[in-house]
């Protein structure tokens, strides 16, 4: 704690970490925090509609025992489809924040993710349903990695960690906020009080967060650091220097970590609510709920699940960022990946009536997302200014792009191979847990960040 931010006097601060922020880090630590919000909302309506999307526009009812398998396929379809798009907009928004700035390209994320978000409620079809969300991915994608860079370089050292765990842990509000818009729409469907499916609804109101780039617009500056580097530095954003001598491991791991955390969020967390689905539809039937109350409950109760999981998330990303800045990152990365790796298939295994929703789910939100609190104070930690954003998002986002075969394995797992069983999801999903074994073999390899400046 007795490292000095560049600048500041020579008496550092000894009480709480967020005493050290003036008026102008709390605005940066906001306007990102609001970016990367309704980033993960979007990117959560898109899990919540998924599937009632995929009926509609396959043309098949939930109750048919074909459709099954048929829903599971283009869904994984869809979704990998989302996550390309995520990883190669993700890439190029990288490579733009360190040669642009870091404002500019968040500015440009934002109304992107956004405007694609809304072009989605004019889908006719599986495909270009799918299109638009590869144009939404592309967005989505440049978010995280300008943001992170962004309050990483303004923050004082002794509080930067902080800050970015509450920068990811603004991800798990944006998907209860997802998640309220659910129930509500689910709340408004059963009640007869809109004339379009709620999917679309979701995906209408996901285009909103556009007019966040009016207010981020009026005060953000580039930080200094950055202006430094772009004066010093001929070439920014590289993507061959990523992989010279003194930065590959880093590149090579960060990557690592995150192809794991990904795949086991949204090639087997995400697809929670589908399993959710069997179990409610087992539930209502046996309750002797009508067919015609039924979609309006599974909407209504998906929403809810999300509400959990991402409560359990904000806990976790919480106790992540505190863990870490005891114990050091590979320690709490080691924790955080057999956390997740034995809450996630406890949950598919076990998870079999309703109640089991109310603990189960908040659980495996807890140890899944805590490790997303990490890789948000762990990869502006490996790279330098000139690079960060640049290594930030080629990390998280080819992290992304090689995890696009999480939902085809998933979908494949549950739609030929587990096929024969009752429930094809769970077996699926217990089987797709060992990925997160791969981030616990890469941790020997990792370097330890906790104490040290940002790389220059």
């Amino acid at each position: 704690m007795s490292q000095l931010e560049p600048g500041a006097s020579s008496n550092p601060f000894t009480g709480a970490w967020y005493k050290e922020l003036n008026s102008y880090h709390w605005f940066v630590l906001l306007a990102a925090s609001l970016g990367w919000l309704f980033d993960t909302m979007d990117q959560q309506l898109f899990t919540l509609a998924r599937r009632p999307a995929m009926l509609e526009l396959l043309h098949v009812h939930a109750g048919d025992p074909k459709a099954a398998g048929m829903v599971a396929d283009y869904a994984g379809y869809s979704t990998a489809i989302f996550m390309i798009g995520w990883a190669i907009g993700g890439v190029l928004f990288g490579i733009l924040g360190d040669r642009i700035g870091r404002v500019k390209t968040m500015l440009l994320s934002i109304l992107s993710y956004s405007l694609f978000t809304g072009l989605s409620v004019f889908s006719t079809g599986v495909w270009d349903f799918s299109f638009y969300r590869f144009l939404t991915g592309l967005g989505v994608g440049g978010e995280f990695a300008v943001g992170v860079a962004l309050v990483a370089e303004v923050m004082p050292n002794r509080a930067r960690p902080y800050a970015l765990g509450l920068l990811q842990a603004a991800s798990s509000i944006g998907n209860v906020t997802a998640a309220l818009i659910g129930i509500g729409l689910g709340r408004l469907q059963g009640a007869g009080a809109i004339s379009f499916a709620p999917w679309r609804w979701m995906f209408l109101i996901g285009a909103l967060p556009a007019f966040l780039v009016l207010f981020i617009m009026k005060r953000l500056k580039e930080p200094e650091g950055w202006q430094a580097a772009k004066d010093k530095h001929a070439q920014l954003g590289s993507i061959g220097e990523l992989f010279s001598d003194k930065w590959r491991r880093n590149t090579l791991v960060g990557m690592t970590l995150a192809f794991s955390g990904v795949v086991g969020l949204w090639g087997i967390g995400f697809f929670a609510p589908d399993l959710l689905s069997s179990v409610l539809d087992k539930t209502f039937r046996a309750q002797g709920m009508p067919e015609s109350m039924i979609a309006s409950q599974k909407t209504l109760w998906t929403g809810v699940n999300s509400l959990l999981q991402n409560f359990g998330a904000f806990l976790g990303i919480g106790a992540f960022t505190h863990f870490t800045a005891r114990t050091g990152r590979r320690p709490a990365f080691a924790a955080g990946y057999l956390a997740a790796m034995l809450a996630t298939a406890f949950t598919f295994w076990k998870l079999h009536t309703f109640s089991d929703i109310f603990w189960m789910t908040p659980m495996m939100g807890f140890c899944q997302l805590s490790l997303f609190g990490g890789f948000a104070i762990y990869f502006p930690e490996l790279f330098p200014t000139r690079l960060r954003s640049t290594g930030t998002s080629f990390c998280y986002n080819v992290g992304r792009l090689i995890a696009a075969v999480g939902p085809f394995a998933l979908g494949t797992l549950t739609s030929k191979v587990y096929a024969h069983t009752d429930e094809p999801m769970r077996y699926a999903g217990i089987t797709m847990c060992s990925v997160f074994l791969l981030g616990l073999a890469v941790l020997p390899w990792a370097p330890e960040t906790m104490g040290k400046p940002l790389p220059e």
